[in-house]
């Protein structure tokens, strides 16, 4: 490794340690106030804005496990965010609904959400918020592309 490379990683990794690992606390902390992940408050907001969603649904559009969204839901469940409702066509496929406690805490963080986001538009300007946000796409998908990749053996 080059010394100009070695500086590089020292100070991603300073980076890492005084900013990044602390991102997702930042971004979550409007959720939590209510007893809720960011992945929870999510899954809320997609109950929200559509009158028919099942728990399979979001899974598939996220990509996860069925298992994965169930733990989450569960939460909500406990926390009396949602209730399910049989579909009347198919009694198995169980629909997703907020209860009233449900719309007003996702109301509540989707304006906290929203008014932090607003104030990152305000201090770093919408084409610096566009250029970091487009960086972590490009960079997400690059990376993830080579984890998905089968290693090869050096055999």
């Amino acid at each position: 490794m080059t010394k100009a490379h070695e500086e590089l990683l020292q100070e991603a990794i300073n980076v890492y340690l005084s900013s990044l690992k602390y991102l997702d606390n930042f971004v979550s902390e409007p959720a939590t106030k209510y007893g809720l992940s960011f992945e929870q408050y999510l899954i809320l907001h997609t109950i929200s804005s559509r009158e028919h969603v099942s728990l399979m649904d979001i899974a598939s559009e996220r990509k996860v496990t069925r298992s994965a969204i169930s733990r989450q839901i569960k939460v909500l469940l406990q926390h009396d965010y949602i209730y399910q409702k049989p579909a009347e066509s198919d009694r198995r496929r169980l629909y997703l609904h907020l209860t009233k406690s449900g719309k007003e805490v996702e109301n509540k963080v989707t304006e906290l959400t929203t008014a932090r986001f607003d104030e990152w538009i305000s201090r770093y300007g919408e084409d610096k918020v566009r250029e970091i946000l487009d960086f972590i796409k490009d960079f997400a998908s690059q990376e993830m592309k080579n984890f998905n990749e089968p290693k090869q053996s050096n055999q």
